[in-house]
């Protein structure tokens, strides 16, 4: 490993601050999605099926809105980009507990439409504010932190609704958005350096549509289809053993699992190349239909989380080198919905496998999938007309890297 990655990432002025702000600022936005399904069965006293559609509806909206997001970050800085976000955030999560269902559906597009982009300007700054060769770290480090807002948004989310009323949580929950949102604002992070500015009167596209970038989406729409689908196997797996109570110790291995893949890949002297670790995942992820109870499903799902946060970081860190930094915003907005994508693929389709050849067939389809689009973003790098060997190291390599830290 690298002698003290993670020290040298914290020494930077402002980082330490950014990511704490960052990590709060996730929170709401991931707790979104359980409150609003709280809100629809107890507060307008109907079914999952219809929480499903208005989850569904805002996850649409919010991978929509990832690229024309960035965009604005390139275009405008965090401060102006932003700032649309606070007002529909404000007015949303003010007038939703007020809406029928069949307005609340429409609204949930339009809010994920100009959903904070808080995963786009983290990752940006990171790049902008470190040096090439603690990127990776950053990267991982960024990634570890998503899972610490993953573990508690949801559960502060039920929580509120619980101890208090899913109207109130909504309520509640677009007011931390807004400060938290202001907060960013008054950061306002640094996302492209005086250096790339300098030299940024030009628009510069190069990368967007090249086989290497195209291959990295289909990389990270591979990686969240394998872990969404996964989520719902293990779920259905446990619930078919009468096992439900460990559903929640089985989850929670996995995320630790996903912080110390983080940790330990961001401490490596040496990248893995993100292809490799996605098909590893697939893999991995199809192995777990042999596990006959919950604490071998729990040993087993430890690996594969290790490799969550990992194909995560790594994926970033290809844009980050393909595309140039004006125009970083929206290559890592498209990042963002291609994983959403394959979270959108991932879920459903572990739900027919399970439904019509039984529940460990979930994870036998999704990681089947995962490794057979793997294989096809290794493909697309490696035969696609574009930027030739460069665009295949960069993307393929088990050696594109940087050097390591002193």
């Amino acid at each position: 490993m690298k002698q003290n990655p993670y020290r040298r990432v914290l020494a930077v002025p402002g980082m330490t601050r950014l990511l704490a702000v960052t990590t709060l600022a996730r929170i709401p936005g991931l707790a979104a999605s359980i409150v609003l399904t709280l809100y629809v069965v107890v507060g307008l006293h109907r079914g999952y099926a219809e929480a499903g559609l208005l989850a569904t509806a805002m996850t649409l909206g919010t991978a929509l809105s990832g690229p024309w997001r960035g965009r604005a970050i390139d275009r405008f800085g965090v401060r102006k980009a932003l700032l649309p976000s606070i007002v529909a955030v404000a007015i949303f999560w003010s007038v939703a507990p007020l809406l029928s269902f069949v307005w609340l559906v429409p609204a949930a597009v339009l809010a994920g439409l100009f959903n904070p982009p808080v995963f786009s300007i983290s990752r940006q700054a990171i790049g902008s504010m470190l040096p090439e060769e603690l990127r990776r770290t950053g990267f991982a480090l960024d990634s570890v932190l998503v899972e610490m807002s993953y573990m508690v948004g949801p559960l502060a989310g039920v929580l509120a609704s619980t101890a208090l009323s899913p109207a109130v949580t909504m309520v509640g929950l677009g007011a931390f958005q807004v400060i938290a949102c202001l907060t960013l604002v008054v950061l306002n992070p640094r996302v492209v350096s005086a250096a790339t500015e300098a030299v940024a009167d030009k628009p510069q596209r190069a990368g967007m549509a090249s086989p290497g970038f195209v291959s990295v989406l289909v990389l990270m729409a591979s990686s969240t289809l394998a872990l969404s689908g996964s989520e719902v196997a293990a779920i259905a797996v446990l619930r078919g053993q009468h096992q439900d109570v460990w559903i929640g110790v089985v989850l929670a291995v996995w995320a630790v699992g996903s912080m110390i893949g983080g940790l330990l890949y961001g401490g490596l002297s040496k990248a893995i190349s993100s292809a490799a670790i996605v098909v590893s995942l697939g893999v991995a992820t199809m192995l777990l239909t042999a596990a006959p109870n919950w604490w071998v499903l729990a040993i087993a799902l430890l690996p594969v989380g290790m490799l969550c946060a990992p194909s995560i970081s790594a994926t970033v860190s290809d844009v980050n080198r393909l595309v140039p930094p004006v125009r970083r915003g929206e290559a890592m907005g498209w990042h963002g919905t291609a994983g959403t994508a394959g979270v959108s693929i991932g879920a459903p389709l572990a739900g027919l496998a399970i439904d019509y050849l039984g529940a460990t067939w979930g994870f036998a389809i999704t990681g089947g999938v995962g490794v057979a689009l793997a294989l096809a973003a290794i493909a697309i790098g490696r035969f696609g007309s574009g930027n030739g060997w460069r665009t295949r190291r960069v993307t393929l390599s088990t050696a594109a890297a940087t050097a390591p830290a002193s």
